[in-house]
């Protein structure tokens, strides 16, 4: 069975870095399309980015892109979201997701696996 678990998440300081971690499991992940989202109290659960797992475009919401990065360990079936100058608006409890031949798919729908989440708490 396909599992993603999260780690990673923490308080920190505005300005400050967090890489989270999402180990991937139950199956090998070629041909499929990983995505980080988030979800912030009262809000729906948003793109964060996508990442071709064998490789490609690698693509961010506008809110993240400079400041947020994407990359995985294909041995260790590792996916890393790098945080760095992070705002107090990050905070929020962050999802790695899995999906085949989604290609750009930024809605949540799509996405067939998902793990539990991290929280992310960036104070002032």
């Amino acid at each position: 069975q396909v599992q993603l678990v999260e780690s990673g998440g923490g308080l920190v300081q505005a300005g400050g870095s967090l890489r989270l971690s999402c180990a991937a499991s139950g199956r090998t992940f070629s041909g499929y399309t990983m995505g980080w989202f988030r979800q912030a109290p009262g809000k729906e659960r948003e793109f964060v980015g996508t990442f071709p797992w064998s490789g490609g475009i690698i693509s961010f919401a506008d809110s993240v892109k400079g400041r947020f990065s994407i990359f995985n360990d294909n041995a260790k079936n590792m996916l890393y979201l790098q945080m760095n100058s992070l705002k107090p608006e990050d905070t929020a409890v962050y999802y790695c997701a899995a999906g085949y031949g989604l290609g750009r798919q930024i809605s949540p729908t799509g996405y067939a696996y998902w793990g539990q989440g991290t929280q992310v708490t960036v104070s002032s």
